[in-house]
């Protein structure tokens, strides 16, 4: 279903309603068979779990937001494709640890496709993944991230996926400053950024978020041992304020960046 929205919207496009309409359809049918988000990890002692309809929406709301920041970073050659590879890279990990023949399928296969593309897709590229398969991308690591929570705390999968999901809180706060849909579209990504940071070196930015993103991954991997090990009820919650620190200096880092480009361009 969420290949085929996207099939339909590199074709015809599809508005952004549309989309969350069939993702949410997509986790209805997940949901009907037990597939979803229905325990948000221990916190001081005491396990976060949801109720049947509150896991429901919970899980419709975060699949839903990860499949779509994964497609809004596909703005330039091979980044989108070289991120997945490195989230797919850990859950692969964590499936291959607790022997879950799910986890490991689901990530290898999409690995093994993805490294194919790749030799086409790294700029200059000679094909594009499009909506396809930037929404199909998303929503299999989504589902993986769903099919982790057996084993590991939820706070680790933000670290886990870091870019995608910095990129989107970034450029919406951003947009929402600026009386804009949070929807609209813009050149205000990270990707964009850095591409003028690094005078339209493709290549180098994409090289550059890839390493971002295997750093903040290796730090989530880091964090499941200690969780899992030292249960102290101390560590999930200095790992949320530690991404919420990592988002506030990303944002102004960005933001910075992102005026004085725009000043250097009206000069």
């Amino acid at each position: 279903m969420v290949f085929s929205i996207g099939v339909v919207d590199d074709r015809y496009e599809v508005s952004a309603r549309w989309k969350f309409i069939v993702i949410f359809i997509a986790v209805f049918l997940m949901w009907v068979y037990g597939t979803t988000i229905d325990n948000l990890g221990v916190w001081f002692g005491y396990e976060l779990s949801l109720n049947s309809i509150v896991a429901l929406f919970f899980t419709m709301f975060a699949l839903a937001g990860f499949t779509n920041a994964l497609n809004l970073i596909d703005g330039i050659d091979g980044l989108s494709s070289s991120i997945s590879v490195v989230i797919l890279s850990f859950f692969l990990m964590i499936g291959l640890e607790h022997s879950d023949h799910l986890m490991v399928v689901l990530s290898s296969f999409s690995i093994a496709g993805i490294v194919g593309f790749m030799f086409l897709n790294w700029h200059p590229a000679k094909i594009f993944m499009g909506d396809s398969g930037s929404l199909s991308l998303g929503f299999i690591i989504s589902i993986l991230a769903v099919l982790s929570i057996k084993y590991i705390h939820p706070i680790v999968i933000l670290y886990l996926a870091a870019i995608p999901i910095l990129d989107t809180l970034i450029v919406m706060i951003r947009r929402i400053r600026r009386g804009k849909s949070p929807f609209s579209p813009d050149k205000t990504h990270l990707h964009h950024i850095l591409v003028k940071f690094f005078e339209n070196n493709v290549q180098k930015t994409v090289i550059f978020l890839s390493m971002l993103q295997l750093i903040f991954s290796s730090i989530g991997y880091m964090l499941i041992g200690i969780i899992n090990k030292d249960h102290h009820p101390i560590v999930p919650l200095l790992a949320t304020v530690g991404f919420a620190l990592m988002f506030v200096v990303f944002y102004m880092i960005f933001t910075g960046i992102k005026k004085r480009q725009i000043a250097l361009e009206e000069r």
